[in-house]
């Protein structure tokens, strides 16, 4: 089921607030940013991709050229590419780099960082930004991406997020803990200037998954793979023992997602 704003899944509130930078954990911020090289092969195995509907909603129409920042290992960057569209993908991560280079060899992939695009001035129509918009500085990425983008152009940014209201997730996320990104308030989300005011889309999905697989999953979150070894042996003990203590579940099962994504257009004068 996918549900637009106005609709009753995410309505806008009176006021939002911008995200902006936790003071006091950068340096804790930045390693588990980095963790994410350590753990490529297991977060390309075991992460989701992204909706089409989202992912339909989150590019403009006639729109040709998009960045993808943050690419990671191109969970986004392959329903950009099925789209006939010209993509880059830029990632600080060599190892994730390596990984999206390898499966989408058509794709141009470039190291960079949101606060830095190795781009040049009003080179594309869009960008998108999925599961990594709470890593950057967004004063200097917004700088940034309205630098690299032609006047209208689209600025989206997308985050899968588990579907707690279901009983057995909302347990799981009591074992596993939660990153910055899903504990964030996704009402408050806005983009701000110089982009429009920020439009939002809720999109409700089921993904297959079995144990080990959720269990892979766990192990690629940032908060796991910089963990005690202990203190990663408990979560994915514990991730095991909730879906093997429900026995609705199974040995496979749908795993619940809500993917809320949000986008700006650059005024035209900026």
């Amino acid at each position: 089921m996918f549900t637009k704003t106005g609709e009753g899944a995410l309505p806008t509130p009176p006021a939002r607030h911008r995200i902006v930078p936790v003071p006091g954990k950068h340096a804790d911020k930045a390693v588990r940013a980095r963790s994410f090289g350590a753990a490529a092969e297991i977060y390309e195995r075991s992460r989701p991709g992204y909706p089409d509907a989202a992912v339909d909603w989150l590019v403009p129409e006639g729109a040709r050229t998009v960045l993808d920042l943050g690419a990671g290992t191109g969970k986004l960057t392959r329903s950009l590419a099925a789209r006939g569209l010209d993509v880059v993908a830029v990632e600080p991560l060599p190892e994730m780099r390596e990984s999206l280079a390898a499966a989408l060899p058509e794709v141009r992939t470039l190291a960079g960082t949101a606060e830095e695009i190795p781009l040049p001035d009003a080179s594309v129509d869009a960008i998108t930004v999925a599961q990594a918009w709470h890593w950057v500085d967004p004063e200097r990425a917004k700088a940034e991406a309205a630098r690299v983008l032609r006047p209208g152009g689209t600025l989206g940014v997308i985050w899968n997020r588990r579907d707690e209201r279901v009983g057995w997730v909302a347990q799981l996320s009591e074992v596993m803990g939660s990153a910055e990104a899903e504990v964030m308030d996704m009402d408050a989300v806005e983009i701000g200037p110089p982009f429009s005011p920020t439009e939002s889309f809720v999109a409700e999905w089921n993904r297959p998954m079995d144990v080990d697989l959720l269990v892979e999953m766990a192990a690629s979150r940032s908060y796991v793979i910089t963990a005690t070894p202990r203190r990663r042996r408990e979560i994915l003990d514990g991730v095991r023992r909730v879906v093997e203590a429900d026995p609705r579940l199974g040995t496979e099962f749908d795993f619940p997602y809500r993917t809320y994504c949000f986008r700006a257009a650059l005024h035209a004068q900026s």
